[in-house]
């Protein structure tokens, strides 16, 4: 376990901010270690920093949560001051040596939310060897400056994430990079284009371009360079993983639960749609709706598991009786005493070494099948390709043999050889 379980795991901290001067604040990470590598986060002006809206916090924020030691500049004293720039810069940098909980000191990453911001720093961080990498949000060049890149360069790895398509590119997707290269001095540059982003501010909270699920995109590769180059903060992301789900099958606690999460998590079982959004939701579901109502001899064997640097990934098989109402799996169902074994898929997302989010899938038609409540044959309500109408005979209706599996879809994933690939190929419809 990632705690010692004997022990109540600790309570989750409070956010330590401290003006350095205005438009300068020092956060405090927020992990369970206390400790961790600095961060300069130049940032759109926000009101409080420390705000976190409908899920999503300030910027600042989000990277004290992932366990660095921030130092947000905002963008209000960069523009109207910028003779001041190295003294700013001098004052962050200063700030996170002085900061014991500031570990280690000799890397420090820097993230600009704003192509201004950065193009207004840049030219100055040569002065201050401790930044180490560097990552930077902004509008995919036009055309006319594809030869050209806006941004200032600088001699260290650096991320760029594009709002828009790389020029002359016919790229599609929701997200595409290009090929990684080396600048002048040897060190990495690595970009990234996000094609249905209108706008680099796709990854700035609390305004109309803002796109959550781009912006959760951009951030882990950003945080997959940062961690490389800055030696961290790694976590043992397996460990966590197993300790929230001891404490939600074994200790059956809900505060304990909550403790191995972020301020505001989420939860999300995407079949059935039900988990919470937010801690006091989220403390609902878990006391009301999950922790005490699953059966006795619920449990889980795992398959695979992939473990990404902020998200582990699980192939299991949940099995179960059906001996109560389970309302996140079976909302409102009474219990049909069945057996159950359905195969699962779990997306963790991590904030530093607390769970952020959960998305939790599985076939909801197994279910419905092992405990009766899908039969093998529907109606089927539309004209068939030969021109046959359901209803064409008197008494007679047509229906389709229902393609879902059973308990040997959980023997599949089980054991590739168990049933034969394709059956349901020969599935037929008959008119009874």
């Amino acid at each position: 376990m990632y705690n010692d379980i004997s022990k109540p795991p600790p309570p989750l901290p409070t956010p330590e901010l401290s003006e350095l001067q205005p438009g300068t604040s020092l956060l405090q990470p927020l992990s369970r270690r206390g400790v961790g590598p600095g961060m300069i986060v130049l940032t759109s002006d926000f009101e409080d920093p420390l705000a976190i809206i409908d899920g999503v916090p300030c910027p600042p924020l989000k990277w004290a949560e992932e366990g660095y030691t921030v130092v947000a500049i905002q963008a209000k004293v960069l523009k109207t001051a910028k003779d001041d720039v190295p003294m700013m810069m001098h004052v962050a940098v200063k700030a996170l040596e002085r900061c014991k909980r500031c570990e280690p000191k000799d890397k420090i990453g820097i993230i600009s939310y704003e192509p201004e911001l950065w193009n207004i720093v840049a030219p100055f961080l040569a002065r201050f060897p401790s930044v180490a990498v560097a990552a930077v949000y902004a509008q995919a060049p036009s055309e006319a400056l594809s030869h050209s890149d806006p941004l200032v360069a600088v001699p260290i790895p650096f991320i760029r994430h594009y709002a828009g398509k790389k020029a002359s590119s016919a790229a599609s997707s929701s997200s595409a990079s290009a090929p990684p290269v080396t600048n002048s001095s040897g060190a990495l540059k690595k970009d990234y284009y996000y094609p249905s982003a209108t706008s680099y501010k796709f990854a700035t909270p609390f305004q109309d371009a803002f796109h959550y699920n781009t912006e959760n995109v951009s951030h882990t590769r950003t945080l997959t360079l940062f961690k490389d180059k800055m030696g961290g903060p790694l976590f043992d992301l397996e460990a966590i993983w197993e300790e929230h789900t001891f404490y939600e099958f074994a200790d059956r606690s809900m505060e304990h639960t909550m403790s191995t999460m972020v301020q505001e998590p989420y939860v999300n079982h995407v079949p059935t749609m039900t988990g919470g959004v937010g801690r006091v939701n989220l403390s609902h579901f878990y006391q009301h709706s999950f922790i005490f109502q699953n059966a006795a001899d619920s449990e889980l064997e795992l398959i695979s598991r992939t473990t990404g640097v902020d998200r582990v990934v699980d192939e299991f098989i949940f099995k179960f009786t059906h001996d109560a109402v389970i309302d996140w799996i079976l909302p409102g169902v009474p219990p049909t005493n069945k057996k159950v074994e359905i195969p699962f898929t779990a997306v963790v997302n991590f904030r530093g070494d607390r769970l952020y989010h959960e998305h939790i899938a599985w076939d909801q038609g197994s279910v419905l099948r092992q405990i009766g409540l899908l039969p093998e044959y529907l109606p089927f309500p539309y004209p068939l390709p030969d021109g046959h109408a359901s209803g064409n005979t008197p008494g007679k209706r047509i229906e389709f043999r229902v393609p879902v599996g059973g308990v040997e879809t959980a023997q599949k994933m089980r054991d590739r050889n168990s049933e034969p690939s394709n059956s349901m190929f020969g599935y037929e419809i008959r008119e009874v």
